[in-house]
């Protein structure tokens, strides 16, 4: 099955949903490591809009990418509770553990305020970390 053929399982799947376009980047980013040109060319046509629509929402939103990294994410809150519980104490030693192996980024808000620092890896968000916690989060990641 093509690229295309695949995004146009994907918008189909959501057709009927009223405002598709999120969803059906957050699948094409979920499927292809990216969002690249071809899949906003297929996108746009597939919604009828025009590729600079598309464009302007895949750029605008960060967890959007234009090229795939292969390497695993872990995403660090770095919100003003996670600050009051300590994220900054230990976001160096979270960065030294990541290295070039680990993408490590900031997020604003996961949800787990009162029981933060937090990150999430994948679907997983884990909680009250502390700097041993958290770079064993990243070696492991």
């Amino acid at each position: 099955m093509s690229k295309a053929e695949r995004i146009g399982e994907i918008v189909a799947h959501h057709a009927s949903r009223e405002g598709p376009l999120l969803p059906i980047l957050r699948d094409v980013q979920a499927q292809f490591g990216c969002i690249d040109e071809e899949a906003e060319a297929a996108v746009a046509r597939a919604l009828n809009l025009t590729r600079a629509e598309v464009h302007g929402v895949a750029s605008f939103y960060h967890d959007f990418t234009d090229a795939p990294d292969p390497r695993p994410e872990v995403q660090l809150c770095r919100a003003e509770a996670c600050q009051a519980r300590g994220v900054e104490a230990i976001a160096d030693a979270a960065r030294q553990a990541a290295g070039d192996r680990v993408r490590l980024k900031t997020v604003y808000c996961l949800g787990l305020c009162s029981a933060g620092p937090a990150a999430r890896v994948g679907d997983r968000v884990h909680a009250r970390l502390d700097e041993a916690a958290l770079v064993r989060l990243i070696e492991t990641a």
